[in-house]
């Protein structure tokens, strides 16, 4: 017989628990007192961030905010930039370029992977006419 808290030996049969599902990162299951405490701050910050519409935490069915770990991630950036320094704007201003230049480099690899690559080799480059060449009628 096993001792409370320890583990039972392997030829035990123990009935198998259905695995477990862990929400995802859009979750909104974190409440103000937590996140506060998580990441070191006043829950009026936190309260503050949603009213300057720079998260958008989800609401519990009493109207409770509840946060999602990225919401999480985000509210500990723009902390990060205003122990920087930075004005609660400014930090604003800032996570939206940085989104803007994210959503960039997606587009931008998405076009990489659509277009033709361009001539590499100089044999390649001999091939391709010149746009500035007026004695070249454009074709090879």
């Amino acid at each position: 017989m096993s001792e409370p808290g320890r583990a039972v030996p392997n030829d035990a049969v123990r009935p198998r628990r259905p695995s477990l599902s862990f929400p995802d990162d859009n979750a909104p299951l974190y409440t103000v007192g937590q996140v506060a405490e998580m990441l070191g701050v006043q829950a009026a910050f936190l309260r503050r961030l949603d009213s300057e519409q720079l998260v958008s935490p989800g609401r519990s069915p009493g109207g409770q905010r509840r946060y999602s770990r990225l919401e999480i991630d985000h509210i500990d950036a723009i902390n990060g930039l205003l122990d920087e320094h930075m004005t609660l704007a400014g930090a604003k201003r800032i996570i939206a370029l940085q989104a803007d230049v994210a959503a960039l480099q997606q587009k931008l690899a998405a076009y990489e992977t659509t277009c033709t690559p361009e001539p590499t080799s100089s044999a390649d480059l001999k091939s391709v006419p010149s746009q500035d060449d007026p004695t070249s009628d454009g074709r090879p």
